[in-house]
């Protein structure tokens, strides 16, 4: 038996993407900055994935620069928006409960002298729309903001962003880390307002080694990357042809996100009733996060003993983050849960592909993991 539960840290390649990639090494590979045919061919290559991530985010294929994933998108996003504004003013907005990528860039900006202000999160993840205005000024050049956190799924205001920014009459850019969003809700970067959005391949069922940043037309960020000056300068350097080719075969895949959410819905407040009935289960994620995503912590058994239990009897979860192995959730810790509980998080993260029967199936081993290791405790 295999049962995969861990999307939210990586997904199966599906077949469109594997037949990307191998048309990309075997007829494209060539270089797509060189001028000759094979250079051309590979060029036209990224340009179809330009094109295709650009339609599915509702964005302009030029404003789509291709980087190798979510955590550089991320690193460039924010370092490079920090710079390009610094006369302008030197406070940074974001939440407490960011992606490592995020939350280490402006701790590397605060080095060099900005003030970031991270806004607390309630014990439900949620950001109030109130200290969101609170915080921005006239001096606030940057806001950060992910648009669904990766441990519990909460859903941020990110809309709200735009609105708040022209309220206080702030000159910030607007950056969303959308790679848990892509792919299961509809991400429009017009509809969301922001001026920088990352998103990555092997979120969607595509390789691990791309992503993107949308940069809207007319922004100006200064990479902290240098190079060749592929993708704009943006991230600079020669183009993983065949990791894009797959990023693009998968979001080719992307469609009908509103009916597989509501039935993602279904199959996650079935299994959260039965995980309900397994004693001193409590549930991390709010009700209204994203379906995909469901944390929860059994009392007095910590994480990896369960995680062992689980992959023992093949079943796939998480303690959380696996960008933070071995760290205690930033998030959970910023929502106020006992360390107790912290300590016990298990994360199960769906896909379109994940059936009710395997719900099921986890629900009954993971009844049976509480009562052997409360056992063996």
């Amino acid at each position: 038996m295999s049962i995969y539960l861990d999307n939210s840290a990586t997904t199966p390649i599906c077949e469109n993407a594997k037949e990307k990639m191998l048309q990309a090494m075997d007829d494209n590979w060539g270089n797509p900055s060189s001028f000759h045919k094979k250079g051309i061919e590979a060029l036209s290559l990224l340009d179809e994935a330009r094109k295709t991530v650009a339609e599915k985010l509702g964005a302009q294929s030029e404003e789509i620069y291709f980087t190798s994933g979510g955590t550089l998108s991320n690193n460039i996003a924010v370092l490079g928006a920090a710079k390009a504004l610094s006369r302008k003013g030197k406070k940074i907005i974001t939440t407490s409960v960011e992606h490592p990528s995020v939350e280490k860039a402006m701790k590397s900006l605060e080095k060099d002298g900005f003030e970031v202000v991270r806004l607390k999160v309630d014990g439900d993840c949620k950001v109030s729309k109130k200290d969101i205005l609170d915080a921005i000024d006239e001096k606030t050049v940057l806001v950060s903001m992910m648009l669904v956190n990766n441990e519990v799924g909460a859903i941020m205001p990110v809309e709200f962003l735009r609105k708040a920014v022209k309220t206080k009459n702030s000159p910030a850019l607007i950056h969303c880390d959308a790679v848990q969003a892509f792919g299961k809700l509809d991400v429009d970067v017009k509809k969301l307002g922001v001026d920088l959005l990352t998103v990555s391949s092997h979120k969607i069922n595509g390789p691990k080694g791309s992503g993107a940043l949308y940069v809207r037309k007319g922004v100006r960020i200064v990479s902290p990357v240098v190079g060749g000056g592929q993708e704009g300068d943006v991230c600079p350097g020669t183009q993983a042809t065949p990791a894009i080719a797959g990023f693009c075969g998968a979001a080719q895949t992307i469609s009908a996100q509103r009916e597989t959410l509501e039935k993602t819905r279904i199959l996650r407040d079935e299994f959260i009733k039965k995980l309900l009935l397994v004693e001193g289960i409590k549930i991390n994620s709010p009700s209204d996060a994203l379906p995909y995503i469901v944390n929860f912590s059994a009392e007095g058994i910590p994480s990896q003993p369960m995680i062992t239990f689980l992959s023992q009897n093949g079943i796939c979860v998480s303690g959380g983050s696996a960008c933070a192995k071995g760290h205690r959730s930033p998030t959970l810790s910023a929502m106020g849960l006992p360390i107790e509980r912290i300590d016990s998080a298990i994360r199960v993260s769906m896909s379109k592909a994940t059936t009710g029967e395997e719900l099921e199936e986890t629900v009954r081993f993971i009844e049976l993991a509480v009562k052997t290791l409360r056992k063996s405790r």
